[in-house]
């Protein structure tokens, strides 16, 4: 009876949370001034190292709880529709349970991405009753190595946890590219994620400037063998990573600055994690005008972007508002170029 009454309970937060996200993309096609999504990390710090990533420190002290929560009311104020929890590792915050309660306090969609080193069965009871709705773990091997200890040896017991306890979605992503050693990893990533119940996706590692690093012979094999499998991510609509596992440009509108933000652990909004400084302003000084300037901004960092959130929150609006103004955010020892364009 438990068994049963637990199965109903998650089919009902599923068809609510389900209900919640086509109310999400019907608000952003009907209008263009409100966030769509922000990212935004109350810890710096990461219990790991991996070799590729330089989303982390060994010493931040998490940001504030008071501070967090002012950053959140501002988000909503800005009429955000989802906000995912980055680092760092957020499960190293103390209050992350309060920070997740308040993005649904103000009716939001929440989402994490976490390692998942430390999800054991009190924890991720913890994080359905704060109301998590969206987890993210990135798994890059089989075994651990000196490029990543994100494995699935080391994670698999966490991820049957999460099977057994977990009332929000998972979603498994694996990687290829950027040093990880066997590239098949990722189909037996995937494989396990599915049979958990679990969704599976596929990223490619980029650059340290969130730039195009095209993939090799048997790593875009597998990259496209995971794109066949079932059960993808609810959020995978569009096909932008198909070009770049191919070595190509993609022609967008990227509308970072706008319907996505990236919030670090200062408080400053950027466009993504890879183009810190742009604009580099004060989330809590950030109005509705900065989102309507960077709506019509053109990033000239785009057609070699491998930022996957960015291109999927900006292809709700690929068809409209053509950009007429111009900016190379992440350019050293210049002023970015910052140009009007005639239409």
């Amino acid at each position: 009876m438990a068994a049963t009454s637990t199965s109903i309970s998650r089919r009902m937060r599923a068809a609510s949370r389900k209900v919640r996200e086509l109310a999400t993309v019907g608000h952003a096609l009907a209008a263009t001034d409100h966030v769509v999504m922000a990212q935004i990390v109350p810890m710096r710090f990461c219990n790991l190292s991996c070799a590729y990533c330089n989303e982390y420190d060994k010493v931040s002290d998490p940001v504030p709880l008071e501070e967090m929560l002012r950053r959140i009311d501002h988000l909503a104020r800005l009429g955000t529709s989802i906000i995912t929890i980055s680092g760092g590792e957020p499960l190293t915050h103390p209050d992350l349970d309060q920070i997740i309660a308040r993005i649904r306090h103000h009716g939001r969609i929440a989402g994490m991405i976490t390692n998942g080193y430390f999800l054991m069965p009190d924890r991720i009871k913890r994080l359905n009753e704060a109301g998590l709705d969206h987890m993210q773990i990135s798994i890059d091997n089989v075994q651990p190595d000196e490029i990543s200890k994100k494995s699935l040896k080391v994670l698999d017991k966490k991820l049957e946890f999460l099977a057994e306890y977990a009332d929000f979605h998972v979603n498994i992503n694996s990687v290829v590219g950027g040093g990880i050693k066997n590239p098949q990893d990722a189909l037996t990533i995937g494989r396990r994620a599915l049979g958990l119940g679990f969704t599976s996706t596929i990223g490619i590692i980029h650059d340290g400037d969130g730039q195009l690093k095209p993939l090799q012979d048997e790593e875009r094999r597998v990259y496209f063998e995971m794109r066949g499998m079932k059960k993808e991510n609810y959020s995978r609509f569009n096909h932008f990573q198909e070009a770049i596992a191919n070595g190509e440009p993609n022609q967008w509108r990227c509308r970072a600055g706008s319907r996505y933000l990236y919030i670090c652990e200062d408080g400053l909004v950027h466009y993504c994690s890879q183009q810190r400084g742009w604009p580099g302003v004060p989330l809590a000084e950030y109005t509705r005008e900065d989102l309507k300037r960077e709506f019509l901004t053109e990033k000239t960092c785009a057609p070699n972007c491998t930022i996957s959130c960015v291109h999927q929150i900006s292809y709700i609006d690929h068809w409209r508002a053509p950009q007429t103004r111009q900016v190379s955010p992440g350019l050293e020892g210049t002023v970015a170029e910052l140009v009007n364009i005639q239409l």
